[in-house]
């Protein structure tokens, strides 16, 4: 079965249009990595200064090698010089293992 990894980031407010900015300017970067099956950037609605990154994976060997490769490729950055400062100000990696799952009816 798949494995889920859910990397719980604290955003403070003034810095949600930056991570999302940044999400959105390397979008397909994990989308054709060996093991791939699924990404969500969820937004908070109220109550809360977290984020949810939600990759799901055919198994722990294709995220390790994501995380080793593309992931810290992505992090190091393209431009010489300074890198940017995190939007993110706290982090958290949740791990799990998909035990039941269910598809709309018709896919």
């Amino acid at each position: 079965m798949s494995v889920v990894k859910i990397n719980v980031l604290t955003v403070p407010a003034e810095q949600r249009e930056t991570l999302e900015k940044r999400f959105a300017a390397r979008a397909h970067a994990v989308e054709n990595s060996d093991g791939f099956e699924w990404f969500e950037l969820l937004r908070p609605v109220e109550g809360t200064d977290t984020y949810l990154v939600y990759t799901r994976w055919r198994d722990e060997e294709s995220f390790q090698a994501w995380l080793e490769g593309p992931m810290k490729a992505a992090h190091r950055g393209d431009t010489e010089g300074e890198r940017p400062k995190p939007a993110a100000s706290g982090s958290t990696l949740w791990s799990f293992e998909v035990v039941q799952q269910a598809a709309p009816k018709g896919e």
